[in-house]
């Protein structure tokens, strides 16, 4: 197995942790009002900041830890460079996340149309947010296992 299929199963295994260790961290706080009270914004709009960074900052401390440990276990440095095929590779599954991110914030938006409750939107949003990042490792995975 090459360093760039260990690293996207790693940030796939990483990305899966970090939402539903996030998700159970959360749950319990939020807050016991009525559906569109100003608490239950403000829960929403906590949740999602603090996700994102808390995301940035586990992903780049994971992506450390691993560094370390594969230089530890395999004795060989990272590859310093990409070639034209890695950057392809990189380039579709950041089109596929994106695709998949921009359909769940269409889908959002819409949501506000037809359901008069809002946490609907945030509760799609961050669905959205969290299923891009699976789908960005997966492709990652799948290009360079089966060829691009």
């Amino acid at each position: 197995m090459t360093y760039q299929e260990k690293k996207s199963i790693v940030s796939l295994i990483s990305a899966i942790f970090i939402f539903i260790s996030f998700c159970l961290y959360m749950y319990p706080q939020y807050p016991e009002g009525g559906l569109d009270s100003s608490e239950t914004f403000r829960y929403w709009g906590f949740f999602v900041l603090t996700l994102t960074v808390v995301s940035i900052v586990a992903h780049i401390v994971i992506s450390i830890i691993f560094n370390i440990l594969f230089r530890i276990t395999t004795r060989e440095k990272e590859p310093s460079f990409a070639d034209e095929l890695d950057k392809l590779i990189d380039l579709k599954a950041k089109r596929n996340s994106l695709f998949v991110f921009i359909i769940g914030f269409v889908t959002a938006m819409g949501s506000l149309i037809f359901n008069p409750w809002s946490q609907i939107m945030f509760i799609i949003l961050i669905a959205s947010g969290f299923i891009s990042d699976v789908v960005g490792s997966l492709s990652k995975l799948y290009y360079y296992r089966k060829g691009v």
